[in-house]
Formats: structure tokens, sequence, C-alpha cells
């Protein structure tokens, strides 16, 4: 973090980054990295650190039956889109006490994470939607990778920096989340006011 704040970042608004308390996350953002929320708010101490809904599910849905998977996965659904912090926590509990007796591990598991999962009922549903997961972020460093690899080597920066535009155009035109981004990117700017436009 400190690194990426030498080469010039200066304020990181919202870090999602997977729970500190799972094992095998498939999260490349941090790769697992223990303490990593602590490093991001050492470095930026104004970042919201939000741990990746979609990979605390998964993990969560490891520990699962395959005929219980769906069950389980509407039951999680309705903690994670409970309206606030206070009614998904309400909604953790009445899971556990469903689910307790046949996966133990889950609970546990969303409570070890519980810090960084609050901060994500903070926001309106619409940037929910974009935070909930890192997945969107992945699939465009997959394509800015792919386009790289293909090309080899670059005559100049200039010209590396023309293909990540070119690849990153590619992708806002048929990336599903595009237009969902926009209107979050909107509520950013009046959340995170003059943070947002600094």
């Amino acid at each position: 973090m400190n690194e990426l704040k030498n080469r010039g970042v200066q304020d990181i608004l919202i870090a999602v980054v997977p729970s500190q308390g799972l094992q095998a996350n498939p999260c490349r953002v941090t790769d697992g990295l223990k303490g990593f929320p602590d490093a991001i708010t050492a470095a930026f101490p104004d970042a919201a650190v939000q741990t990746c809904i979609v990979h605390l599910v998964r993990h969560s849905l490891n520990f699962c039956a395959w005929k219980d998977r769906k069950a389980v996965a509407a039951d999680l659904r309705l903690i994670y889109g409970a309206p606030t912090a206070d009614q998904a926590a309400a909604e953790l509990d009445a899971f556990e006490e469903k689910w307790a007796g046949k996966y133990a591990s889950i609970a546990p598991a969303w409570r070890r994470a519980w810090q960084e999962v609050i901060p994500f009922f903070a926001f309106d549903p619409a940037i929910r939607k974009i935070i909930y997961t890192t997945n969107a972020m992945e699939s465009l460093n997959r394509v800015i990778r792919k386009s790289i690899k293909t090309r080899g080597s670059f005559p100049t920066e200039e010209a590396a920096t023309k293909l990540i535009y070119l690849a990153i155009r590619n992708f806002e035109k048929g990336g599903r989340n595009v237009r969902e981004w926009f209107a979050a990117r909107n509520q950013f700017a009046i959340m995170f006011d003059e943070r947002f436009n600094a």
C-alpha cells in the first residue's frame, strides 16, 4: 500500500478485499494476505474496507452438501440483502439458529469477517451491486492482461497506454456492469464529496 502511495495514489474510497477469516480464497485482489485491511487503512486512513461478499458466500457454500446449497444461499442472501447492518445482524442470528446444527462453520466465518461486511450497508443498493464482489475488476484485469500478452512488446510507453485504453473501451462496450458503475460514480461524488473530486 505504501508503494501505491509512493507511485501517486492519493486516496482510496473503497477497497473490496477477501475476508481475513477465509482460508482458500480465490479472490486475487489480495491473494488472501492476512492483515491486508489493516495495511490499507494504515496507508489510507479514510478508506472504507469492504469484504468481497461473493467470495464470502462461496466460502460458506463450501461447507454445504449439494442438496442444501440453494437453501443456504437464499438464507445468506437475506443477510447481505438486508437494508441495514442491524437487520443484517438479526438475519445472521436467524441463519445461525437455523443452520448451526448442520453447518456450524458458516455463521462464525461471517462473524469473523463482520467488521468488513458492515460498511456495505452504508451504501445505496446501486452501489452495493457494484462493491459486493471483485469479479468485475478481475474481469477487467483479465481483458487488459490478454491484450498486452498478445502484443508482446511495445515500441513506446505511449503505445502500451493506447492499447490498454482500447482494451478498457472494448470492455466498457460489452461489460454488463458499466451502467451500474456510472450510477455508482454519481453517488460516490455525492457521498465522498471533496475526496471524490480532489
